[in-house]
């Protein structure tokens, strides 16, 4: 049992202050509430930590494990957000899924067996998987007995969605009887209305279909919530051949008639340097990138969207870390350019000037900029970006 253990954090701290301004606590510091400083102490491999933890009874090494398993930990919760529909960088619902997923580790530390030949970061992989599940299970408006049911339910989903007989499927996918089966459909179809729900394909992995859609789809519906389809189309008539093709088939959307297909089965950058011969994955990758500013600045210039982009005028750097930078931002790409400072040790950030086409009342165009470059690591950012922004109420 955990209460035989003692967790003695004596001399180490986190690295960073969880709270300094008394604003909440922004991305950058969510994303590394596990950092420790100093440093902990070196080992070849992560296991060690766990090992070491189990023999001394002194969670200390399991605080070292967090330490260095965060990066990976906070990738996997960005994925589960992205699938699941959510804003990535809600920060207190991304924390709270975060020690969801700590307090299952721990939970399961005590049934982790060396011996079995799995290093704990293998072993614990699919229960960070069920934390992240039983937390959106108590979010839904819907819900079912336990976690099993839950996923047989979206189990369920996956086929009814992709399979033609779905009951047929599910009843030799867990060996029961086909009532059983059908009841299961009938609870997919009964919550179909009621809230989107993301499901798992047939290897228990998170896909991007929402089986809460209708078997219908709306043009203007799928283009991105809103956006009038007649401008979507007049900026998107605008690009040449291998621009658009590009974008059809890296975001899996026909723009003609604006059928969405699954982004497990879109081409990779890889597959797209094929289509186009004598470019590389990398070129390919480029090509799609200035493909996407190109048709974000068509969107600003169709009233459809805003945008904000950025340069990056200088950065300061300790210890080879960017602790702070200036940025110039320039609002719906025309006019003047403003400029930001960042302070990327504390997590704030000035208005030096405000761009052209700023609002002077709430420097809208401003702090979002200044909220999507705190949201990223400072090594993340590029020098130039072209970020687009959901219509606001601009006052």
């Amino acid at each position: 049992m955990l209460n035989d253990f003692t967790w003695n954090m004596t001399g180490y701290i986190p690295k960073h202050q969880v709270n300094p301004h008394g604003d909440g606590i922004i991305p950058y510091v969510a994303e590394r509430i596990f950092q420790l400083e100093p440093e902990p102490p070196s080992v070849g491999n992560l296991n060690e930590y766990i090992l070491s933890a189990l023999h001394e009874k002194n969670l200390l090494h399991f605080s070292f494990f967090l330490h260095h398993y965060e990066p990976q930990l906070n990738k996997r919760i960005k994925s589960f957000l992205g699938v699941d529909g959510g804003d990535l960088y809600d920060t207190d619902r991304f924390l709270d899924i975060k020690l969801s997923c700590r307090e299952q580790m721990l939970q399961k530390l005590m049934d982790y067996d060396p011996a079995k030949g799995a290093e704990y970061a293998t072993y614990i992989f699919p229960f960070i998987r069920d934390a992240m599940l039983r937390f959106r299970m108590g979010e839904e408006k819907w819900s079912v007995s336990s976690l099993t049911n839950y996923k047989m339910v979206r189990s369920m989903a996956w086929l009814y969605h992709n399979t033609k007989d779905a009951v047929n499927e599910f009843s030799k996918k867990y060996n029961c009887d086909l009532a059983l089966a059908e009841e299961y459909l009938k609870v997919v179809r009964g919550i179909r209305n009621q809230q989107p729900f993301y499901v798992t394909d047939e290897d228990g992995e998170e896909t991007g279909e929402d089986v809460a859609l209708d078997d219908s789809w709306n043009y203007t519906d799928i283009l991105w919530n809103g956006i009038q389809a007649e401008k979507v189309q007049r900026a998107f008539e605008k690009l040449n051949y291998r621009e658009q093709t590009l974008l059809e088939k890296r975001l899996a959307i026909c723009m003609t008639c604006g059928r969405v297909g699954s982004w497990k089965n879109r081409p990779t950058f890889e597959d797209l340097a094929v289509m186009f011969e004598g470019s590389t994955a990398s070129g390919a990758e480029r090509a799609y990138r200035k493909a996407m500013d190109k048709l974000t600045e068509l969107l600003v210039a169709e009233g459809a969207i805003h945008a904000v982009r950025l340069k990056q005028k200088s950065k300061t750097k300790r210890k080879k870390k960017i602790t702070a930078a200036i940025y110039e931002y320039q609002a719906d790409c025309d006019g003047e350019w403003g400029e930001i400072s960042v302070d990327f040790e504390n997590g704030t950030a000035e208005i030096i000037r405000l761009a052209d086409w700023d609002t002077i009342k709430t420097n809208w165009f401003a702090n979002e900029a200044i909220r999507y470059i705190l949201s990223l690591s400072p090594d993340a950012l590029k020098k130039y970006m072209l970020v687009p922004l959901e219509p606001p109420l601009i006052s």
